[in-house]
């Protein structure tokens, strides 16, 4: 063979092993770079085509027997959480089954030598003093993890997410605390039928590049009736912002399709006296459901803790967005030192493109303690998925303090509900609702504000007055009513309206779309 038919000059034997090098490569399968959305929503649709398999939740009774606070406290070894000591900036904190979080989870890393499945060892884990025999843990597997960043100080790794139960999640930016969670999919809440919870089956995170300020996870969705394919990026900082992508598969008929929940808590408010005997004036995670509609009008919906559940729902067409947010950030309306329920995050949700015609459901359940998640807030589209189709769709989950999403001219401040103390006013019922911002605080003192209020027909307007409240360079506005059944609720709504130079109406605020619960 000439020089110009082998321009390397190698030998045969030599040529061979290139020969056979290159081959190989042409043959090996693409780099785990490559695993991406489309390999987990092959999967997805190949689990819809198949019998829906219930989850094995046999665990130890000594695990199942676990407080929150003690499962909780378990902990990865020094330098068993994944990447730990290396460069990258992220950690991940595996979790073991136990308490409710009975059933297993697949966990995998990604990274570019390709997809390396997790294995549960026991001796990963600080039991505390639980009395266990761990050679009897070898099989336990997985029930979620946790993701650690320098969140709050360069030289600290704060855990920033967690993905646990079902396929639940909960996020925290700078300063923040666990509060309301996220969840990939509600299915049929506050049905008769009952609800179904699906579940996050398995996970792929990505191992990141040294220096990234982001997180790639892949996961799996799976319940009886609905099976999804899962991306979130996590984007850790002042207010954390979470990239979600989803592919929904059905595998059978579902009555009502939740999209992007979030589950929060409210027990007692400003316009919900405590019960007796408790200290703090409020208790929640979450004090108001926020909307903007896809007309661009933005609605406030203060919680309540209902005696029965209270469903109601704001119809739209592509909303631009909605949150269930904690809006009050004053200790001293919480005088809880221990929980600090005013740094716990708003989750707000922003829609990838349009999402059609449907509703902002918010579901409301009666609850004694706070230890219970009561609401319930989510998108319903009008049209389900056809039999043989899917839905894809993409949002952005923020959460949130430091930079709350709020309307750009007046919001509610607060809204507080008592019964009239004057003799005379007896079965009256008061509520003063405070709106603050910029629409307003740049108003003269002199200039005209006013109410469009109205009413169901269960309700009984006696006066409502607007006034100037300097105290929080807004306006007040003051209702006094009755209400004809007690057992039945009444819906209220209001905005506040101004007048502009040419003597036009104009809006200042918010909708403010009140619900006041039967007895």
């Amino acid at each position: 063979m000439s020089r110009a038919m082998n321009p390397l000059g190698l030998s045969a034997p030599r040529r061979l092993v290139l020969a056979l090098l290159l081959l190989a490569c042409a043959l090996a399968p693409a780099p785990a770079a490559a695993f991406g959305f489309p390999d987990v929503a092959a999967k997805a649709r190949k689990l819809a085509s198949e019998d829906y398999k219930v989850p094995d939740n046999k665990i130890p009774d000594t695990l199942r027997a676990l407080s929150p606070g003690r499962y909780h406290a378990i902990r990865p070894r020094p330098g068993r959480a994944l990447w730990a000591g290396t460069n990258v900036g992220f950690e991940v904190s595996l979790l073991p089954r136990g308490m409710r979080f009975d059933q297993p989870v697949k966990i995998n890393e990604v990274d570019l030598d390709g997809v390396r499945p997790l294995r549960f060892d026991p001796t990963m884990f600080d039991f505390g003093n639980l009395k266990l025999d761990q050679k009897k843990l070898r099989h336990l597997g997985f029930a979620g993890f946790r993701v650690h960043t320098p969140l709050n100080r360069k030289d600290r790794m704060d855990e920033v997410l967690s993905f646990v139960g079902a396929s639940y999640f909960r996020a925290l930016g700078k300063g923040q605390g666990y509060g309301l969670s996220a969840r990939g999919l509600a299915i049929d809440t506050a049905l008769r039928s009952g609800e179904e919870f699906p579940r996050f089956s398995e996970f792929w995170i990505a191992r990141p590049v040294a220096g990234s300020k982001e997180l790639i996870i892949y996961a799996l969705l799976d319940s009886r009736r609905m099976t999804g394919a899962y991306r979130f990026v996590l984007r850790p900082g002042a207010d954390t912002a979470m990239e979600v992508r989803a592919r929904l598969y059905p595998r059978g008929e579902v009555a009502k399709l939740g999209i992007a929940p979030l589950t929060s808590m409210f027990f007692f408010g400003e316009n919900q006296p405590p019960p007796a005997g408790d200290y703090r004036p409020e208790v929640h995670d979450s004090d108001g459901l926020s909307i903007q509609t896809g007309s661009g009008e933005w609605i406030w919906r203060p919680l309540v803790n209902p005696r029965r559940l209270l469903v109601t729902a704001f119809a739209t067409t592509n909303p631009r967005g909605f949150g269930l947010m904690q809006r009050d950030r004053v200790f001293d309306n919480y005088q809880d030192a221990d929980g600090r329920l005013e740094s716990r995050p708003s989750a707000w949700v922003t829609p990838d493109g349009d999402w059609g015609a449907g509703r902002v459901e918010l579901v409301q359940i009666p609850t004694p303690d706070e230890s219970n998640d009561n609401i319930v807030a989510y998108w319903v589209p009008d049209n389900g998925i056809p039999k043989g189709k899917y839905l894809e769709l993409a949002y952005d989950l923020d959460w949130q303090m430091s930079a709350e999403t709020r309307p750009p001219l007046a919001w509610v401040m607060q809204t507080r509900r008592g019964r009239a103390p004057d003799e005379g006013s007896e079965g009256e019922i008061w509520l003063r609702v405070d709106f603050t911002g910029p629409a307003l605080s740049s108003l003269p003192p002199e200039a005209p504000v006013k109410a469009d209020f109205s009413m169901d027909g269960n309700g009984e307007l006696i006066d409502m007055t607007v006034r100037r409240n300097d105290a929080v360079g807004g306006q007040r506005m003051i209702i006094r009513m009755r209400r004809h059944d007690e057992t039945k609720p009444i819906e209220m709504r209001a905005q506040l309206r101004g007048v502009d130079k040419d003597g036009k109406p104009t809006l200042l605020s918010e909708t403010w779309s009140y619900i006041l619960p039967g007895e």
